[in-house]
């Protein structure tokens, strides 16, 4: 997809110049003549770039430069300014004031061209930064293991990542999903482009919408999820969580491909590829009522399936030491192995959290182990669930509980809340509010006790 580029100068023959060279270049322009009809224009669609004249009849650029500095999103909208009366110190104020760089005129073509793409290559940076800040880092590119499951979904991905279509994302918590997008979007002609995240069950109902499609108020733009992703892939986390209304307005914006900005009146037409995920069935959720029928199937034109951990205990080795490996190298964590009988044991473990659920073993077993290799007996008393293997008799208590019944008692009660607040936490993708009402605590002292069992509710790997 083509970056936008916004020129505002006072001369035609600048404007109309530099718009033929970078339309010839392979972007698309706008041009503006004044900083009123600037303001417009960046109303109407946000640009990736704006080359921006100091001198104007109405508004200058520095006092421009100032306004839309000082707008939450400054950092990932580059403006270069222009002058052809500049001074040093004219440079200095313009780049202390948020500028990315001062160019003289008459342009220099070479000049023009090297950093505007070096400012574009900056900013999209800056938008990955934030937008991992703001989620969860992702800690790998390529979905690890080497199993036949896991190739094949890694194949379909692959081969899916070349087109435009919209891809909807199945599997169960923690299985990957979002890593999978990630894979998608690298492979994808979208790649470099923005990677943009909105986890729907952690934004409040009332905020979606803005969330989402952005919001005027006062002449300050709050740029939404949508405008933030153009040229790029937004990836919508648990889609089946968003609310109808919210719906109905994406699938209008969807279908027009255009949308209002809450309180705006010019129709926005950023382009993006849709990515979304859910560990509902959403044609479930359609024969409910609780998810619009049309949306579902804009959505699942292309689907994409990611197989539990459960399915692929082959790879449950390769995430192991990939872990391990994590930890120690990115939080100084000491360097372990696993004994033969504990990988055997973690082999037929049903993983009912899947991978962040092998993650959050791999750290909790580093930071409160011992040193030296992981035996079964230090693995097995962590693990949540029973071993997949036949029913007990009636009557009979599961393995898993056995080894919980055998630990002393303030031991078994850590083990049980652990498990307990993991459960609520990957079930509520890591929201401590929602995980408290449903534990029926305070949040302060859910913090607390998340801090006591070594819980980092915001390094959590969906």
């Amino acid at each position: 997809m083509k970056p936008y580029i916004l020129i505002v100068d006072d001369e035609p023959e600048i404007r109309n110049t530099v718009r033929e060279i970078l339309e010839d270049e392979g972007y698309e322009v706008e041009t503006a003549e004044d900083g009123s009809s600037a303001r417009t224009a960046r109303q109407i669609r946000r640009p990736d770039l704006i080359l921006l004249d100091i001198w104007m009849p109405d508004i200058d650029g520095i006092t421009l430069l100032k306004e839309w500095a000082s707008e939450e999103d400054a950092e990932s909208l580059p403006i270069i300014m222009m002058s052809g009366h500049g001074t040093v110190e004219t440079a200095v104020e313009a780049t202390r004031l948020g500028a990315y760089d001062f160019l003289e005129k008459p342009l220099s073509l070479a000049k023009l061209l090297l950093t505007l793409n070096n400012a574009l290559k900056t900013s999209r940076l800056r938008q990955e930064n934030l937008s991992l800040q703001k989620e969860r880092p992702i800690l790998h590119i390529q979905p690890t293991g080497k199993s036949p499951q896991l190739e094949q979904a890694r194949e379909n991905a692959t081969r899916i990542a070349q087109h435009t279509m919209p891809i909807l994302i199945n599997g169960e918590s923690g299985a990957g999903k979002k890593l999978f997008a990630r894979f998608i979007h690298q492979q994808s002609p979208q790649q470099e482009g923005p990677f943009i995240v909105m986890s729907v069950s952690s934004i409040a109902s009332e905020n979606t919408n803005t969330e989402l499609f952005g919001s005027e108020a006062d002449g300050q733009i709050h740029y939404g999820r949508l405008e933030q992703a153009n040229q790029g892939t937004l990836f919508l986390e648990e889609i089946a969580e968003m609310a109808t209304s919210t719906q109905s307005r994406l699938m209008g914006a969807l279908e027009a491909g255009s949308f209002l900005r809450l309180g705006g009146t010019e129709p926005i037409q950023p382009r993006f590829r849709i990515i979304a995920s859910t560990q509902k069935n959403l044609a479930d959720e359609v024969a409910a009522g609780h998810f619009r029928e049309d949306l579902y199937f804009h959505l699942n034109g292309v689907p994409l399936q990611v197989p539990p951990l459960r399915e692929r205990p082959e790879d449950i080795l390769d995430l192991l030491n990939f872990y391990v490996d994590h930890f120690n190298q990115q939080h100084n964590l000491p360097y372990r192995t696993f004994s033969i009988a504990a990988m055997n044991l973690l082999r037929q473990y049903r993983w009912p959290g899947n991978v962040l659920e092998l993650k959050n073993l791999v750290q909790r077993l580093l930071i409160m182990g011992n040193e030296g290799e992981i035996s079964q007996e230090e693995v097995a008393p962590m693990l949540s669930m029973q071993i997949h293997q036949p029913a007990p008799p009636s009557g009979a208590q599961p393995n898993g509980m056995e080894s919980t019944f055998n630990l002393p008692m303030k031991a078994a009660r850590e083990h049980f809340e652990y498990e307990y607040l993991m459960h609520h936490l990957i079930d509520t993708r890591g929201n401590v509010t929602q995980t408290a009402e449903r534990a029926g605590v305070e949040r302060t002292n859910l913090y607390r006790k998340l801090k006591a069992l070594n819980i980092d509710p915001k390094n959590l790997p969906f």
